[in-house]
């Protein structure tokens, strides 16, 4: 028996499900105009956080990539799903009405 056979694959069409998500939620949050700093209320905060993790393994799953095989998808969807994280994030924020503070470099 094959361990492998039994293991969800990603798909696109999960990615295609992802990119909707980020449509609908992006819809409702005002337009960026500048960069931000993560935070604001709890659940805010703690999505910019998982958005992080996220980021860190896509990274982990791109390197692996350069040495086994690994579904193309699964980069795919891990990108998608920290821009997911980020946009809901700030949906959360926006609705919670914690606001946005703006990273300001100097």
């Amino acid at each position: 028996l094959d361990a492998r056979a039994s293991v969800p694959r990603t798909t696109p069409e999960q990615v295609a499900r992802l990119e909707a998500a980020i449509d609908q939620h992006d819809a409702e949050v005002p337009p960026l105009k500048h960069f931000i700093l993560p935070g604001g209320q709890p659940a805010g905060a703690a999505l910019h956080v998982a958005r992080t993790v996220c980021r860190r393994t896509e990274r982990l799953v791109v390197a692996l990539a350069e040495q086994e095989e690994v579904n193309p998808s699964s980069a795919i969807y891990l990108n998608r799903l920290s821009d997911f994280l980020f946009v809901l994030a700030r949906w959360v924020n926006h609705r919670d009405g914690s606001g946005e503070m703006p990273w300001i470099p100097g």
